[in-house]
């Protein structure tokens, strides 16, 4: 079984790209975020021919997740118990979404920037991820696989950054975030690609200026954090670094995982 996820920047922008990859690549279930297309205006008519069926969160211009399915789709639940909210608690964005596939049940997260750590973004990225680790600890105990996949916009280590000391004072690298990529694994869940993946630095993520993604200027923070049952399947994993390059690509690349079930 192969399950992927991809922060795809806009679904309509990169439509073509999209169909593309999946006639490629052939994924059973992907988790897709940023979105960026209102409730009930996901494309599933684009990826219907290829046999798959789509369950869309969505709110318009930002965030936005799905998940694609040609293997079943079924207990579809948007959004999580206890989420904050942003700019104030009566604002929910769409930013996960939780589906089971066939034989496993997948989360696609998109977590928030958190902008600067004096940005009041950055408090609200905290509460998110605490919240996460809540709404997740039931699956993560489940003998069902389960996993989280998507944007989460931390690099859990400094290995998974081109340059550390660029990122020092920045979000995405600083001891509390990585301290909530720890409360997840605390509640069972292990991230699985870097144990798997080829190559030193499986980056996923590369900003469109400068020539960041040509120059190796990359960070890792899409993953994949599964329990028990899901990690002791994988058989393999990879980054699809060919599917950020050429024309109006996305600024992240889509993280494969092979599982034997």
């Amino acid at each position: 079984m192969r399950i992927a996820t991809w922060n795809v920047n806009s679904v309509l922008a990169r439509l073509p790209r999209l169909v593309d990859w999946l006639e490629q690549t052939a994924p059973d279930v992907v988790c897709l975020q940023e979105t960026k297309v209102g409730p009930g205006a996901f494309p599933a008519e684009a990826v219907r021919p290829l046999g798959y069926q789509v369950a869309e969160h969505g709110e318009g211009r930002w965030n936005g997740v799905a998940v694609l399915s040609r293997v079943g789709l079924a207990d579809v639940a948007a959004g999580m118990a206890g989420a904050p909210g942003f700019p104030d608690e009566s604002t929910i964005e769409a930013r996960t979404l939780a589906a089971t596939c066939g034989p496993v049940r997948v989360r696609s997260v998109y977590v928030p920037n958190g902008r600067t750590p004096q940005d009041p973004h950055y408090a609200y990225k905290l509460r998110w991820l605490a919240a996460l680790a809540d709404a997740v600890a039931g699956d993560a105990a489940a003998a069902v696989p389960f996993a989280v996949l998507g944007d989460f916009n931390v690099a859990p280590a400094d290995d998974d950054v081109w340059d550390p000391a660029v990122f020092a004072e920045s979000t995405h690298v600083t001891p509390a975030e990585r301290a909530a990529l720890a409360g997840l694994r605390a509640a069972g869940l292990t991230d699985v690609v870097p144990t798997i993946a080829k190559g030193p630095h499986p980056y996923t993520y590369w900003d469109y200026r400068a020539g960041a993604f040509h120059k190796g200027m990359g960070m890792r923070i899409d993953l994949v954090y599964a329990n028990q049952a899901f990690a002791t399947a994988v058989s393999g994993a990879y980054v699809d670094r060919e599917a950020r390059k050429g024309k109006g690509p996305s600024d992240h690349a889509p993280v494969v995982v092979d599982l034997d079930l």
